[in-house]
């Protein structure tokens, strides 16, 4: 999923990662291969998040999920999309 600024910031605060900026040079690459994303870089590799199933409440989350892996320092290898079973909290019902 594609997030604005505001769920971006609300992600980064539950989710130690760094935010691959829509005009690095790998983005339209990225969005080819899996789509319209906001693409996080953490020391595990290459993140989004998917929404996650609606709760009961009117809280609306995503899931992240591990598309690659760093296989060294500077190479990324790509895997099946992964869910990591961290959930962020974009926005609430308030």
């Amino acid at each position: 999923m594609k997030l604005n600024s505001t769920q971006v910031k609300k992600t980064l605060s539950q989710f130690e990662a760094k935010v691959l900026p829509d005009d690095h040079p790998a983005v339209p690459k990225l969005h080819s291969i899996f789509g319209d994303h906001t693409f996080f870089i953490d020391d595990r590799g290459l993140n989004v998040l998917e929404p996650a199933e609606k709760l009961e409440t009117e809280v609306r989350t995503g899931e992240v999920v591990s598309l690659a892996s760093w296989s060294d320092a500077k190479t990324l290898t790509p895997h099946n999309p992964e869910p990591t079973g961290l959930v962020i909290v974009l926005e609430t019902g308030d």
